[in-house]
């Protein structure tokens, strides 16, 4: 399932070769998260992927989650976020291109903050990038796949603009998944 805050699941800097050290990536105290631009098998990525597996694995079933790995992040082309604070990396997401009967449509996945340092706008700075991400790449819709067990996720996109809809791509209904999503 897709991660936000308390879910299963300013200005930024870009790293567009999705390598470099993460040392030093921080825009100061309080200033916010810097959101750099890695590979999904970057090794900060990996570390917060564990964070939202484990994050899953306490609300959900393993059949009742349906996040990508990092290799089915690479192979389904989607761009993917780290967030650090004080050089450390606190939060991950990602945007993948998608495309139905002419619809350019793209899906947030493992967008994720860590529990103890929710409410600091770490989700909210990686998702406004991926909408500037997905906008840019010509999609015109976000969407994604949370779940019902993820109440504060569901608000969290709802306060950003996200609205129910109905199952799409390769989702089916199945009682535990919500989905929204969001023009652009």
């Amino acid at each position: 399932m897709g991660e936000a805050p308390g879910s299963r699941h300013g200005e930024a800097a870009l790293d567009t070769a999705g390598e470099g050290p993460s040392e030093g990536l921080s825009k100061g105290p309080n200033k916010g998260p810097c959101v750099v631009e890695r590979a999904p098998d970057h090794p900060d990525a990996l570390a917060m992927i564990a964070g939202s597996e484990t994050a899953l694995a306490a609300l959900y079933p393993p059949d009742g989650r349906f996040a990508l790995s990092p290799t089915a992040l690479v192979a389904a082309r989607t761009r993917f976020l780290v967030a650090y604070l004080d050089g450390r990396p606190v939060g991950c997401g990602g945007v993948a291109p998608c495309a139905a009967g002419g619809d350019r449509w793209a899906e947030l996945k493992r967008i994720y903050a860590d529990p103890a340092l929710r409410r600091r706008g770490i989700a909210s700075a990686i998702v406004a990038r991926l909408e500037a991400l997905a906008r840019d790449t010509g999609h015109t819709v976000l969407r994604l796949e949370t779940g019902t067990r993820s109440p504060d996720a569901i608000a969290f996109y709802a306060r950003h603009g996200y609205t129910r809809r109905g199952p799409f791509g390769a989702y089916a209904e199945n009682g535990s998944s919500v989905f929204m999503e969001k023009a652009l």
